[in-house]
C-alpha cells in the first residue's frame, strides 16, 4: 500500500511504481524490501526482521495468512491464471477440468467427496453469476473490463467461475503447507 512509504510509517518518502504490462511480471522471483518498511504481505508470513540474520525462522498458521492468500493481489492473479489454464488445457467436461486444476495445485487427483463439494461450489458460482449478484469481469481480471484473449469457446462467467475454484485451491492447507 502506498501509505507505507510515506512518514511516519517511513523514514523518507519512497516512490513506488507499479509495473504494467509486459513488465509487470519481469521480476516476479523478487521483492524489493526496505528495513525500516518490510513488505506487510511478507510479514503476515513470518518473515523475519530485515535488520539481522535469522537462523530458523518462526512457523506459524494465521487466520491472517488465509485472508491474505486470498485476497493480495499475486495470489489473486495467480488463481486468474490457474483458472486460465484449466479452460485452456484441462478439458472439455467440468469434472476433467476440476481434477485438472486440483492436480495442478495439490499433485494429487481429488477424491469423490472433493470433486463434489467442486463441483457445488462451480455450480454455486455459476448461479451467482447468472443472477447477475457477482460481475464476472472484476473476478476474471480484477477491472471491470473484459478479459482479452480468452480461450476459444469460453465466456467471461466460466472464466470467473473457474477463478473462484482456483482461489479455493491455492488457498487450501495441502497447498499451502508442505508436511
Amino acid at each position: 500500500p502506498a501509505f507505507l512509504f510515506q512518514p511516519p510509517a517511513s523514514y523518507a518518502p519512497f516512490p513506488w511504481v507499479n509495473a504494467t504490462d509486459t513488465e509487470k511480471y519481469r521480476r516476479g522471483l523478487y521483492t524489493f524490501r526496505r528495513r525500516s518498511t518490510p513488505y506487510p504481505m511478507l510479514q503476515t508470513f513470518d518473515v523475519p526482521n530485515g535488520d539481522s540474520s535469522c537462523v530458523r525462522r518462526q512457523r506459524s498458521n494465521s487466520p491472517l495468512q488465509a485472508l491474505t492468500s486470498l485476497n493480495e493481489p499475486i495470489f489473486v492473479e495467480c488463481a486468474q491464471n490457474l483458472a486460465r489454464q484449466v479452460l485452456e488445457k484441462g478439458g472439455t467436461s467440468d469434472s476433467d477440468r476440476l481434477t485438472y486444476a486440483f492436480r495442478r495445485a495439490v499433485s494429487r487427483p481429488p477424491t469423490a467427496a472433493e470433486t463434489k463439494e467442486l463441483m457445488a461450489l462451480l455450480e454455486k458460482q455459476r448461479q451467482r453469476l447468472a443472477e447477475g449478484t457477482l460481475n464476472p469481469n472484476e473476478i476474471a481480471t480484477g477491472t471491470v473490463d473484459a478479459p482479452s484473449n480468452l480461450p476459444p469457446g469460453t465466456t467471461s462467467a466460466q472464466l470467473a467461475a473457474y477463478t473462484v475454484i482456483s482461489r479455493v485451491l491455492l488457498n487450501l492447507d495441502e497447498t499451502i503447507t508442505k508436511e
